[in-house]
């Protein structure tokens, strides 16, 4: 066991692969550490990286560069030692479909070295705990979306490891299904498991993480407390949706670009996205100011910054907009 503080430290971590004859940096310098007993996340879109640098971290891919050390053990030269320190969840699960829940925890728990008598305790413990307990004795084949990804989390924790891994864990499933997911990652928390998680959900990282990263092109750009990286985007976000007639954006963008309480503007179709200094006083104005000019605005909101503010003032675009494949850096 590893002594209180980081249980996870990395630097330069680097990883590239070959892609129809070129060569593709899916991880470029990553360095990261996290505290024993939070729930820590990787944000950014698909193509990112995220799920690059969680299989190097848990030895499923070579370091190409950098190193790492995780539940004291250096990834590289102790891989065996990680691996059994570690619980790790991945994008399509791991449970056998023809074996009932019950099974499939037995066996996992056996193959970390439990007893007989150890691991069907263990079983009918984690299957409490993830409210699995009523299904345990069904094949998992029959198991709900919701069911499934519980029972790929159990059989993440059935070992009793120090950090768990989750990449997307929550992808898939309905908001309700979403939720009692988080509730059950919390709670691992509680115990004592440190959580390393990747997602592409705004909410998922606002709400769950203790702590994460903004990762795009297989770099950090932010990082930080959900709260923390909000305060980085001072002022209040304001969206504009104008008619798309006679140039109006272009237009639009000349008239708030001179206005003093403007402090950063993008646009994309007939949309701009504003950061002001106090939307209350500046939307007012702002929209006398269009009217006077002719242009048309066909809806506006105001809000506080979000997460995908903090990524559309890193990156120049928005992380609700970003295409689902981005390369291979997954």
């Amino acid at each position: 066991m590893t002594t209180a503080g980081e249980v996870i430290t990395a630097r330069g971590l680097w990883k590239s692969f070959a892609v129809k004859g070129k060569k593709v940096e899916a991880v470029r310098g990553v360095d990261l550490d996290v505290e024993r007993g939070e729930i820590f996340g990787f944000l950014g879109p698909n193509g990112a990286g995220k799920t690059t640098t969680l299989r190097m971290l848990t030895t499923l891919l070579p370091i190409e560069k950098g190193e790492a050390r995780v539940a004291g053990c250096h990834v590289a030269r102790e891989p065996s030692r990680v691996r059994e320190r570690i619980g790790y969840v991945s994008q399509l699960g791991g449970a056998d479909d023809l074996a009932t829940g019950r099974e499939n925890l037995v066996l996992q728990a056996r193959l970390y070295g439990k007893s007989k008598q150890e691991a069907a305790a263990r079983a009918e413990e984690v299957l409490a705990v993830l409210d699995l307990a009523a299904i345990a004795d069904r094949r998992a084949r029959t198991y709900s979306g919701g069911q499934r990804r519980r029972l790929d989390v159990a059989l993440g924790i059935v070992h009793q490891p120090e950090v768990l891994f989750l990449d997307e864990p929550s992808t898939g499933l309905d908001p309700q299904n979403r939720a009692h997911l988080w509730d059950h990652v919390r709670a691992l928390r509680r115990q004592g498991t440190t959580v390393f998680l990747t997602t592409h959900y705004l909410e998922e990282a606002d709400t769950l993480c203790d702590r994460l990263m903004i990762m795009d092109h297989g770099q950090i750009v932010a990082e930080g407390t959900s709260r923390d990286l909000k305060q980085q985007v001072a002022g209040d976000s304001v969206l504009f949706r104008l008619k798309d007639q006679d140039r109006s954006v272009d237009r639009a963008l000349g008239l708030v670009r001179r206005a003093a309480s403007v402090r950063e503007v993008t646009a994309h179709g007939d949309e701009m996205h504003l950061y002001v200094e106090d939307g209350t006083k500046a939307l007012p104005e702002l929209v006398r100011l269009f009217d006077a000019e002719g242009v048309e605005v066909v809806s506006v909101s105001l809000s506080e910054p979000t997460l995908d503010d903090v990524f559309l003032a890193k990156t120049g675009r928005s992380l609700r907009d970003v295409g689902a494949d981005e390369g291979v850096a997954a």
